[in-house]
């Protein structure tokens, strides 16, 4: 056995990276504390011991499977000395996990990345560099980008337009009916429920389904124009898979998850099922818990980004950062739609859809931002439209149309009256600072 392969500690160059989960943390400790031992202890905790020696973890047993630390870098890098005044001292630290401690498992990956060690103060996951060998356990996507735009017919190059029925909950069945058809009347693209309405007593999620489908149809017939449905079927378990399945019985072109609130592996789970063959919208809620922190938890463009796509997200709701009601930094959002897009193993890209407090003035900061394959979402911008839904959608798809063409869209507003009574409405959203 080679001399180094049971420690807890190598060079980046010493491993077999395709065999490996490499995590970055961000850490804050005690200047006297020596990072690169404690990280070899944290190694150590999360895959072969704990925090006594044991007679089961032999050398051959580390030498497979222990955790190494690959990279401890201090910020700012101190060398001939630590300056008096400094009482606490931070780190970028980079720990490889074994692929064969997580094989195609993400229950497993958190729990091991970041298990009983999220409990140290001052420790947060920044990113997971995943091995071609792990991303290929996984299906992703069943959809991706190109699928929304395949089921509505419809070419690549335009924005979609997605609106949320807005009261969020509480309203009942023929309420949302009509606020369906205003909108898609509209020339919406996706109309999702509410993540504050899902199967519930008063609305069921079945009924809903095969009534607003009833609906599209009739639109379609009128406008030319499809429009899918992401029926929120977020449930207790294993109950949301039995109603997805009933959604697909009833019709549905399309369906929504609160991705974390169920857990990620169960929205997998769905996208992996051969008889949900539509789209699915993940939604974002009680994503803050996981990273608002700025030292503690998992990093935004992980929970956002690589978790929703590894487990089949279609599209996702995200908070935009440059206007709305989101409290997002840019560069973090930009980051995630990176990891939603760019190329990751085989997996299909997921859709990114910024949304929150969106109106149309906020249409050519998010083209810009990220192109035209894109989803847009809005829900008051388009009910509390002063002509109604119908026209709050026409202004929507109006601005989208001028972004297209190039031309302002204050003066496409001139010659297109709901965009026009939009922007006199609501003056453009600056980004909220803290």
């Amino acid at each position: 056995m080679d001399a180094f392969a049971d420690k807890p500690i190598a060079l980046p160059e010493g491993i077999d990276m395709e065999n490996h989960v490499v995590a970055t943390y961000l850490v804050k400790a005690d200047k006297n504390m020596d990072m690169a031992l404690m990280g070899q202890i944290l190694a150590i905790e999360q895959t072969t011991g704990t925090w006594v020696p044991v007679p089961g973890e032999t050398p051959e047993v580390r030498a497979k499977h222990v955790a190494k630390v690959i990279g401890v870098f201090e910020i700012p890098s101190y060398e001939y000395g630590i300056p008096e005044d400094v009482k606490e001292r931070q780190y970028i630290i980079q720990i490889a996990f074994p692929s064969a401690n997580v094989e195609d498992q993400l229950p497993m990956l958190l729990t091991a990345t970041i298990g009983n060690i999220s409990l140290v103060p001052n420790f947060k996951l920044l990113d997971l560099r995943m091995p071609r060998a792990t991303l290929d356990q996984y299906q992703g996507p069943k959809f991706g980008v190109d699928g929304w735009y395949k089921a509505l017919g419809i070419e690549k190059g335009r924005p979609l337009l997605n609106n949320m029925i807005k009261p969020c909950s509480g309203y009942p069945l023929e309420v949302g009916a009509k606020l369906f058809r205003d909108v898609a009347m509209g020339g919406c693209d996706v109309i999702k429920d509410d993540e504050l309405i899902a199967n519930m007593r008063y609305n069921d999620a079945v009924e809903r389904v095969k009534t607003y489908m009833a609906i599209e149809k009739q639109v379609y017939e009128e406008t030319g124009e499809h429009t899918l449905y992401t029926v929120n079927v977020t449930d207790r378990l294993p109950r949301m898979f039995d109603l997805a399945k009933r959604c697909i019985d009833a019709g549905a072109n399309a369906m929504m998850v609160n991705y974390l609130a169920v857990g990620p592996e169960a929205m997998r789970a769905l996208a992996e099922d051969p008889y949900i063959n539509v789209p699915i919208l993940a939604h974002m809620d009680v994503a803050g818990v996981y990273f608002m922190s700025p030292v503690q938890g998992i990093a935004s463009p992980v929970v956002f980004g690589k978790f929703a796509r590894l487990c089949g997200a279609d599209s996702i709701v995200l908070p935009f950062s440059l206007g709305g009601k989101g409290i997002y930094m840019h560069d973090r959002f930009m980051a995630t739609c990176r990891n939603l897009t760019y190329p990751f193993g085989s997996l299909k890209p997921t859709l990114p859809m910024p949304s929150g407090g969106i109106t149309p003035a906020n249409v050519p900061d998010i083209v810009n931002a990220l192109g035209r394959d894109i989803m847009i979402g809005s829900g008051g911008g388009i009910h509390a439209h002063p002509q109604g839904p119908t026209a709050g959608t026409k202004a929507f798809r109006e601005a989208i149309d001028a972004v297209l063409k190039g031309i302002p869209i204050e003066q496409y507003s001139q010659e297109h009256e709901a965009l026009g009574i939009a922007l006199g409405t609501w003056k453009k959203k600056t980004e909220f600072k803290i």
